[in-house]
């Protein structure tokens, strides 16, 4: 079993207990990325990934600045938005940064109260609480930078019964291909750049409340040419995990060295998406062309059963059929987990999608770390970037 055991196990109830939560976190709303082509990207995101049409504002609508399309699968939102005219500030994130992540916006039963506690503790505010109305209710939303130029939106809904916010509408569309098992959120990977991981470890923990339940270092994510670190913030009640990453020292450029030099700056890595049959859904999502990284060796697969210990008692799936899949699997005394990375989902090497569905396993696939990220070496050879 993964040596992250210890760190996870003790549990964030423990952590907790006895103090006051003062930002309660109900869960992730929705993600906004700033891209190119929304609508385009919307096709890729539907066609691909089995997300369906939720909501849509645009010129229809009367914004004249920005289109926004937002994308639904069971819990899990996400918006594509695009600038409409080159004044728009939008832009200037696009060509920075390529398509990637703007919002990671959380669901909160008081925005005010939210903005108001993590900008007294030193959060820079990005949007001042503000109430957006229409006939069907109102929404306050509020926000605050984190790192890069990503942004933590608070939103309450708690008065609003529309179809995602004010300023939307629905949108219904002939095109909705069938979902592909993504249910919602399990964490989101933040990488910043040499000698900022415990900055922004201490920002979440003064400004948001949050623990570092979790630790890595560069002697456990390693291979023989690169590194680096990383630490995994969570909220009281578990329901928001946010690792972040930063390089540590090697022979040659990281992963993460990759991402910063590419993406110009800190920024979303990737979101874990969590489904309850991965061997479906990676089928599936193989069917309709997403590419995934390139699987271990077969000495891999042959040690699950070591690694797994007692848990291979319980595990339904085969390994033969993981294999296949190039599937990870880890354990934990809570049980064990599988999860497989796509490649990045853009021409720039920087975000990418995790696919895990978590058998009880409450860590991040610690043993499959070396295994994972010489798959990503491989890939940055073929790139020239390693």
């Amino acid at each position: 079993m993964s040596k992250e055991v210890k760190s996870v196990n003790y549990g964030l109830e423990k952590i907790f207990e006895g103090a006051e939560d003062f930002l309660p976190l109900l869960g992730t709303d929705y993600v906004e990325f700033y891209v190119g082509n929304a609508k385009q990207s919307a096709h890729f995101y539907k066609t691909a990934f089995g997300f369906q049409s939720h909501a849509y504002k645009g010129l229809e609508t009367g914004s004249k600045d920005h289109v926004s399309y937002v994308l639904k699968q069971d819990k899990i939102r996400i918006v594509l938005t695009t600038p409409l005219t080159s004044k728009s500030p939008i832009n200037d994130h696009i060509v920075k940064h390529g398509d990637g992540v703007k919002v990671i916006a959380l669901w909160v039963d008081d925005a005010r109260s939210a903005y108001e506690e993590t900008t007294k503790r030193g959060a820079k505010s990005y949007m001042e609480p503000t109430v957006e109305k229409d006939e069907h209710g109102e929404v306050v939303r509020a926000g605050i930078y984190t790192y890069g130029e990503t942004v933590h939106m608070f939103v309450e809904r708690k008065n609003y019964k529309g179809t995602f916010l004010p300023g939307f509408r629905e949108w219904k569309s002939d095109y909705n291909p069938t979902p592909t098992g993504l249910k919602y959120i399990d964490h989101m990977v933040g990488n910043v750049g040499w000698g900022q991981m415990n900055t922004w470890v201490k920002w979440y923990e003064d400004v948001m409340g949050f623990v570092n339940f979790l630790s890595f270092d560069d002697k456990q994510i390693h291979t023989e040419y690169s590194a680096l670190m990383s630490k995994v913030m969570s909220n009281g009640n578990g329901r928001i995990k946010f690792p972040i990453n930063e390089p540590a020292k090697g022979i040659k450029k990281s992963q993460i060295e990759e991402y910063l030099d590419f993406y110009e700056g800190a920024g979303v890595q990737h979101l874990a998406l969590a489904t309850d049959d991965i061997i479906e859904t990676v089928a599936q999502l193989k069917a309709r062309g997403i590419e995934f990284l390139p699987p271990p060796p077969q000495a891999y697969y042959d040690d699950i059963p070591r690694r797994l210990g007692t848990h291979m008692d319980m595990m339904k799936e085969d390994i033969k059929e993981l294999q296949k899949l190039s599937i990870l699997v880890d354990a934990d005394e809570e049980g064990y987990l599988l999860q497989i990375f796509t490649k990045p989902l853009e021409d720039r090497p920087t975000l990418f999608f995790e696919i895990i569905q978590r058998m009880g396993a409450k860590g991040f696939g610690a043993g499959n770390f070396k295994a994972l990220f010489e798959s990503i070496e491989r890939e940055q050879a073929a790139r020239g970037t390693l």
